[in-house]
């Protein structure tokens, strides 16, 4: 497809990608000291995944009515789908801090909100070129997706072998690793949203 001057459906596209930033900006910086704040942090969470429910609605409308896309419109799903994975990650790992009364994040979920906040920023910037056309110019965002997930898994596989080393207690064995699990599957829809821009601009080229 020929690109259109303005395309209604990546307007709608960088909205969904600017609130899993926006939200990915709040999971990293929010404060959790208590088990108020913690409860706190799990609704308010749930209210971007909420936000981002009805942006998803808006776009599948808006593909409904739109013949002329700037790519294809399964393309753009993919893609909303995608983005839309990562907050609901975000969302569910937000909640199972709250289920087990965890006050107190430790390095390796700090490390990885930063992780995950600097993922969503390329994304955002990514879908930003996407709008504007320039292709072949997102590439450097995707490559640095990728390497934050690799970082990603380092982490994860670290950080559950060092916590099978200095806990004896196998709830909170069981607990941390889930959460750890929770935050290394959010990187992987990162880098499943980096996939499917790299076949965009593939398909498109």
């Amino acid at each position: 497809m020929l690109f259109t001057k303005s395309d209604a459906l990546l307007d709608d596209l960088y909205e969904i990608a600017k609130n899993v930033h926006q939200t990915a900006i709040y999971f990293n910086e929010y404060k959790i000291t208590s088990l108020e704040t913690v409860k706190t942090f799990s609704t308010e969470m749930k209210e971007y995944e909420t936000k981002g429910d009805k942006l998803i609605h808006e776009i599948i409308v808006q593909i409904n009515k739109t013949f002329i896309t700037a790519i294809e419109r399964e393309d753009v799903l993919n893609l909303a789908v995608k983005l839309d994975d990562v907050l609901d990650g975000l969302e569910f790992c937000a909640s199972r801090l709250y289920i087990y009364d965890i006050t107190e994040p430790d390095q390796t979920m700090v490390r990885f909100g930063q992780l995950i906040e600097e993922a969503t920023k390329q994304i955002l910037l990514a879908i930003e070129l996407l709008q504007k056309q320039k292709l072949s110019a997102m590439k450097e965002y995707i490559i640095r997706i990728n390497d934050l997930e690799s970082e990603g898994d380092e982490l994860v596989r670290e950080s559950i072998r060092q916590l099978f080393k200095t806990s004896s207690d196998p709830i909170h064995i069981m607990q941390l690793k889930e959460v750890y699990e929770v935050l290394e599957d959010v990187m992987d829809h990162c880098e499943d949203v980096a996939d499917a821009m790299e076949s965009v601009i593939m398909g498109n080229s």
